[in-house]
């Protein structure tokens, strides 16, 4: 019996179709990087740029959406500002990755490589992900705590500490 039939018996509810979805991680973190020009941002941070004039010229956002999107980066503490000077003009933020923020590489380069294999121009992905050290092309997957690849049929769901049911009101 698998962990889904069991909160069915122990409720007479159908767990995978009346749980409580407000606690959902997925959504959360939808809230926060769900929308295009902050996935965007995230690209461009690991590109190499870090300047708001930077984002604004090669991404082509509206300025106070831009401003937006990257203060809640910064207040999600997924981007840093650190302060930068050139010469003969004042003091401006730059913005850095956190470690936080790498830990979003992964779900970003599997965006990358699903649009790579499905969205990309005809003549071939604009961007290529290599290894810096070997240089060999950079491949997200999916492996279990142990180390063992897993592929996607592969993957059980189950209820996990904070699962719930929706409320019978």
């Amino acid at each position: 019996m698998d962990a889904w039939t069991e909160v069915l018996q122990d409720t007479g509810m159908d767990a995978r179709l009346d749980r409580d979805t407000s606690n959902c991680s997925i959504a959360r973190t939808l809230e926060i990087v769900g929308e295009k020009w902050t996935i965007l941002i995230l690209r461009e941070v690991w590109y190499g740029s870090s300047r708001f004039s930077d984002f604004e010229r090669v991404l082509g956002c509206p300025r106070n959406l831009l401003a937006t999107r990257l203060r809640m980066l910064v207040e999600e503490g997924i981007l840093a500002t650190e302060t930068y000077k050139e010469p003969g003009s004042r003091s401006r933020p730059k913005y850095v990755i956190t470690a936080k923020g790498m830990d979003l590489v992964p779900a970003v380069m599997g965006l990358l490589q699903w649009g790579d294999r499905y969205r990309a121009d005809p003549e071939g992905p604009a961007v290529l992900a290599r290894h810096r050290e070997c240089g060999a092309h950079v491949d997200v997957q999916i492996r279990c705590e142990l180390g063992h690849p897993v592929q996607a049929q592969d993957i059980e769901s189950v209820p996990g500490p904070a699962f719930r049911m929706k409320s019978s009101e």
